[in-house]
């Protein structure tokens, strides 16, 4: 089916959600590379909008779903499932976590983390149930994650939103203790804020952030569905910060491209949640939690969160050194193969799209800024590659 035959049919029968997308159908790809309906051949630097871990048809996880789908894909939560218990077994030997639950996207994951803290300070008799979150996050659309989400254009649309949540600029602890009062439940945050343009969050802020949460029986979230699984050069950016939060999420990379999202908790919090207080049906099914153990499997075997850590730095230090050659480039920010390149204002979209021009995907953030998650596979030559287009791209402007 040509791109044209696509966007035919998506025009009439797909809610407008997206609008106009990007001018490209995929039919197939391979490691760093997908393959357009069209016979264009591009390098994705966008990962699924860090999804794919581990790049496209890796051999670890196509073969794991292959088994998987020749045994079962789903019978209920109502039965034991053995790769379920295994993939909550590698989340808690491998983080602060005792306990996993898993669902299936990252913003189920966050409603779920969000409950999990409210019926904490229920079951202890406590009124508590606010939530404090950072200006320009994202928590994502449900109706309690967008609440939750710092972004005017996204809580607009949805007003009357469920009581109790706030917003305070991000590395601001007075604000944070200003906005928290006796009934905060919760402070919600991601330690690396990804949809407003890749912006990380200082360690000293998330240290006095803890010690507020410990003073004040407080239950501290990180959002962890963009920067975890490896994606920073440690399984989870938590663990690169000297804090550990009470609860975590994750989603995107988990499943390497199988949608799948998991809240993770110390014990004491997760003994909160007991039989009929919270549930799933597709959440932790054979397929998804298969492509979980897959990715574990090829993060071991191959040491990609190691690498994602050294290609990342290697990626700064080339955009960096762009950036002394080029005033256009505001700023560089990020860790791991989670970067964001901030662009001059009135330059940033045309540039986005020159790359794309040139075969590279990326995404937007905030107007300005590019931002890049492309698989833990990446090699040097690919990210000369990309630094290169992105200096042409530049010069074009």
């Amino acid at each position: 089916m040509t791109l044209e035959e696509i966007k035919k049919i998506d025009s009439k029968n797909y809610m407008n959600t997206f609008g106009a997308r990007t001018g490209v159908a995929f039919e197939s790809g391979k490691g760093l590379e997908l393959y357009a309906t069209d016979g264009r051949v591009f390098k994705d630097f966008l990962g699924g909008i860090a999804v794919n871990a581990l790049g496209h048809n890796h051999p670890i996880l196509t073969n794991a779903l292959h088994n998987q789908v020749d045994k079962v894909l789903h019978t209920s939560n109502l039965y034991y499932i053995e790769n379920q218990a295994r993939l909550a077994e590698k989340l808690v030997e491998n983080t602060c976590a005792d306990r996993a639950f898993f669902c299936s996207t990252g913003a189920e994951a966050n409603e779920g983390a969000i409950k999990l803290a409210k019926i904490y300070h229920y079951k202890k008799g406590n009124k508590k149930y606010g939530v404090v979150s950072l200006d320009k996050s994202f928590h994502g659309r449900t109706i309690a994650t967008v609440a939750a989400t710092g972004q005017e254009k996204y809580q607009k649309p949805y007003r009357p939103l469920p009581e109790g949540f706030k917003q305070v600029p991000a590395n601001d602890i007075e604000a944070l203790k200003a906005a928290a009062d006796e009934n905060t439940a919760a402070i919600l945050l991601e330690p690396i804020q990804g949809e407003s343009g890749v912006r990380p969050l200082d360690k000293a802020y998330l240290k006095a952030v803890r010690e507020y949460c410990d003073e004040n029986d407080i239950v501290l979230i990180f959002d962890e569905v963009q920067t975890g699984m490896g994606r920073t050069g440690k399984l989870f950016a938590y663990m690169d910060t000297g804090v550990e939060p009470d609860i975590f999420t994750s989603a995107k990379a988990l499943g390497g491209g199988v949608p799948i999202g998991a809240v993770c908790a110390k014990q004491k919090f997760a003994d909160a949640f007991e039989p009929g207080d919270h549930g799933t049906t597709f959440g932790g099914n054979p397929l998804a939690c298969a492509a979980g153990l897959a990715v574990f499997e090829a993060f071991e075997k191959e040491n990609l969160v190691e690498k994602a850590g050294e290609m990342g730095e290697y990626f700064k230090d080339k955009l960096n050194k762009l950036k002394e050659q080029n005033k256009n480039i505001k700023e560089v920010r990020g860790k791991g193969l989670l970067i964001g390149i901030e662009i001059e204002e009135g330059i940033a979209k045309d540039v986005f799209n020159c790359l794309f021009d040139m075969g590279y995907l990326t995404s937007l953030c905030g107007g300005t800024t590019i931002r890049v998650a492309p698989p833990y596979i990446i090699k040097k030559d690919d990210i000369d590659g990309f630094v290169d287009a992105l200096d042409k791209a530049l010069e074009r402007k």
